[in-house]
């Protein structure tokens, strides 16, 4: 299989960047809601901020692929109708736009509530925001928007490939997969 894509199918380094941010966001969500379910204290602050560092991870796979996507063009669009080519342009481009707001988001709540973000305790970021409560607040409610939005794009991504895979079997599915042959 190549690096880059063909006209056919994602290449090796798309293919990585994808699933790893999906993968990513598996262990955000995990770590939200395990940190959720914790009292306030050390290993809360602990679990959250690991979730800070992913989140971090996250942003910085999300402008790689932006920019791999720039560099290396995706495969010919395969024939469907136009709206499905645009409901799935809408859908990617909202994909990359979350993938953006949600880790800025948290990161700027958590500079609002003068908590700081590390990349896994190796880089300290600085703050985007000066504390203040009610900023925190707010930005606290947007970051779960974003969250409530990331899961139906996911959800309707997910279904579009399955839909292509299942009932329209135009192999579109194989080509994001390493193991999918042509596609």
């Amino acid at each position: 299989m190549s690096l880059s894509n063909s006209t056919h199918r994602y290449g090796i380094i798309a293919q990585l960047l994808h699933w790893s941010v999906v993968a990513l966001l598996l262990v955000q969500f995990l770590l939200a809601e395990a940190a959720d379910e914790l009292p306030e204290g050390a290993e809360k602050l602990a679990m959250l901020a690991q979730h800070r560092s992913v989140g971090v991870t996250i942003l910085l796979i999300a402008l790689l692929r932006l920019a791999w996507r720039l560099i290396d063009r995706p495969p010919a669009p395969l024939p469907m109708p136009a709206w499905q080519r645009i409901a799935a342009a809408i859908t990617h481009w909202g994909l990359y736009l979350i993938l953006f707001a949600m880790p800025l988001s948290g990161w700027m709540m958590s500079s609002a509530e003068n908590s700081p973000v590390s990349w896994f305790g190796l880089v300290q970021l600085p703050d985007l925001v000066m504390p203040s409560e009610s900023l925190g607040d707010f930005l606290h409610e947007v970051h779960e928007v974003l969250a409530g939005t990331l899961l139906l794009l996911v959800g309707l991504h997910v279904l579009a490939a399955l839909k292509h895979q299942f009932i329209d079997r135009d192999g579109l599915l194989n080509r994001m997969l390493p193991w999918g042959g042509r596609g």
